[in-house]
């Protein structure tokens, strides 16, 4: 026998060994799954958004990957699959945002895409993971069009949309007997701000149906200036004054409105407001009503889950977690759900795409924030319970505690299955299942 032969021998043996040793069933110790994470890391969207939600990422894989989260998810990992983060950063817009999505996807070979907190972002890369068959899940992102308008296979919204706050609202203000017979309005001229504006509107015209609508604005996206927008506000007197406003923008708005004494003419009401409060403390006028997009943050429910979250992320980042991160959580905890389901039908393996999409439409799993449902889009899009409350600034811990907290069943502020959102709230929200 020649040297070649002996060569090929070799290289062919130690295939056969390397083969047999291998395990055939239950994944194996080398294997990771790769999920792809996006969020803000710069932008005006960062700082109150944006890297909470990574923050919370890292201590909730971190968590994951040490088996050190509490029950129903102690087991390392995705079903004993270390889990390998590729984080990147949404700032730069929905072009872009395509590109990177079939970068993590070609380039990374990640799993699963997870993220997205822009309600345009969310609706740029949903067709294309769509086209890629590859699975994306939202974490974040009102707009209810992304599936009101479109049918996906491979997307999933791991959180309720944007008409849970609005209709959360509404029913709030009306439960405290809060006077509304004129509103005005200031949100974003984007999917979100439109979107927020119409259901709280049309919530509104529901529950206060004599309502009159007085200045209504919508600024451009990042506008940060809104000397012109605050006059007009003030001007107008309305007993509410109703924004969606969030991150940079939200702020802005508050430092700019205080010193006008809109808070002391309006009741403000902000339908996704917790996460600008560690920020801004005592800039914060008393008696804001507020939401947090869930039952999120200092409006949250103890239990052992949301514990284990509140007090390892304070711990980890010196400030307590609000929306951004309990989405970010939810999501991954889902996914995890999603995976260990696929797993206990396919023999313990790594789960392909197709086994999670099945083993994730329709799935229901707790969180922090509380039992969260695929129930809509043919399983693909979240309901979840919200709370909604009034801001008090507390001098002693330097900070803003939310009182007179009221909390709302998934299944009253959201839609039922196959209607769409404004449909279902001018129909007078039939089928709402309330306390």
């Amino acid at each position: 026998m020649d040297h070649s032969w002996r060569a090929h021998w070799a290289v062919l043996a130690a295939s056969v060994a390397a083969t047999s040793l291998a395990p055939a069933g239950p994944a194996s110790a080398q294997e990771s799954f790769k999920l792809g994470i996006v969020t803000f890391l710069s932008g005006p969207a960062a700082d109150s958004f944006g890297v909470p939600a990574r923050n919370s990422a890292q201590f909730v894989i971190d968590q994951l990957n040490k088996g050190a989260a509490p029950s129903p998810y102690e087991k390392a990992g995705f079903g004993g699959i270390k889990i390998e983060p590729v984080i990147i950063d949404e700032n730069g817009g929905a072009t872009k945002q395509v590109q990177e999505l079939r970068n993590l996807y070609q380039r990374d070979n990640v799993d699963v895409v997870l993220g997205y907190i822009g309600s345009g972002d969310c609706l740029a890369v949903a067709p294309i993971a769509e086209e890629l068959k590859k699975m994306l899940v939202l974490m974040d992102c009102g707009t209810p069009r992304i599936f009101e308008e479109a049918k996906y296979n491979y997307v999933f919204r791991t959180a309720a949309h944007a008409t849970m706050d609005n209709v959360g609202l509404i029913r709030y203000m009306k439960a405290k007997n809060v006077k509304m017979d004129t509103l005005s309005a200031i949100n974003q001229d984007y999917a979100w701000g439109q979107d927020s504006r119409a259901d709280f509107i049309a919530a509104a015209q529901q529950l206060y149906p004599n309502v009159k609508i007085q200045t209504d604005l919508l600024p451009k996206f990042g506008a940060g200036q809104y000397g012109t927008e605050i006059s007009a506000l003030v001007g107008a007197g309305s007993d509410v004054v109703y924004s969606s406003l969030w991150g940079g923008d939200l702020q802005a708005f508050v430092l700019q409105s205080a010193p006008r004494g809109l808070p002391k003419r309006s009741q403000l009401v902000f339908s996704a407001a917790d996460h600008v409060l560690p920020p801004l403390g005592e800039k914060m006028p008393d008696g804001t009503i507020i939401g947090a997009r869930g039952a999120y943050g200092l409006m949250s429910q103890k239990s052992p889950l949301n514990d284990w979250l509140f007090k390892g992320y304070e711990a980890a980042n010196g400030v307590y977690p609000v929306q951004a991160a309990y989405r970010m959580t939810q999501s991954i905890l889902g996914l995890k759900a999603a995976a260990e389901k696929a797993m206990s039908k396919n023999g313990g393996k790594k789960p392909s795409t197709d086994e999670l999409v099945a083993a994730m439409t329709g799935l229901e799993w707790p969180s922090p924030g509380g039992l969260i449902q695929m129930k809509l889009a043919d399983g693909h899009q979240a309901i979840q319970p919200i709370a909604i409350s009034r801001t008090k600034y507390n001098p002693d811990l330097k900070r803003v505690d939310l009182v007179d907290i009221e909390y709302f069943a998934a299944e009253c502020v959201n839609p039922p299955p196959g209607v769409k959102s404004i449909d279902w709230i001018k129909g007078g929200m039939q089928g709402a299942k309330c306390n």
